[in-house]
């Protein structure tokens, strides 16, 4: 039923753990006419597997810092607008990362990110310090590369 699938180094982070923690993790069914339910629990909790796990995390921060690296170059060419695409990919993907790292499934990767952070993964240090990456003042200039390297320092903190 969950399947990992291939994804786009630039798109942003993939919904696999997503599907699981809300199918599963968090949800409650309302019938069950088999035992299929149980056995889905049984196989993805508390997590899947290591050696996927381990595969899936290493992808992930590299698309991240795959995003997080073209943010410079962009902001050379005045693609003041892809480098912030890039900035908000690469910060879903450290979320993805940061998810994966602590063997916990997400609720989404843009939205409740503050009760996601704070509540489920007991991180409310680390919201202090993502709740501001996208604060721009000025959207043509640096600022961008700068919140880039942010999060990389983040990624390799919190999901190394």
């Amino acid at each position: 039923m969950f399947d990992p699938r291939e994804q786009d180094e630039a798109d942003g982070p993939d919904d696999f753990e997503v599907q699981i923690g809300n199918f599963l993790a968090y949800s409650v069914p309302l019938w069950q006419g088999s035992d299929y339910y149980s056995q889905l629990k049984e196989q993805w909790l508390p997590y899947y597997h290591e050696e996927l796990r381990l595969k899936r995390l290493d992808r992930v921060r590299g698309y991240c810092l795959n995003n997080l690296h073209h943010i410079p170059l962009y902001i050379e060419r005045g693609l003041y607008f892809q480098s912030f695409d890039r900035l908000y990919n690469a910060f879903r993907e450290f979320l993805q990362a940061l998810f994966i790292a602590r063997r916990t499934y997400p609720i989404a990767y843009n939205k409740w990110i503050h009760e996601q952070v704070v509540e489920i993964l007991g991180l409310p240090e680390l919201y202090e310090q993502v709740s501001h990456l996208f604060e721009i003042k000025h959207f043509e200039s640096g600022e961008i590369t700068d919140k880039a390297k942010e999060v990389e320092e983040l990624l390799e903190k919190y999901a190394p």
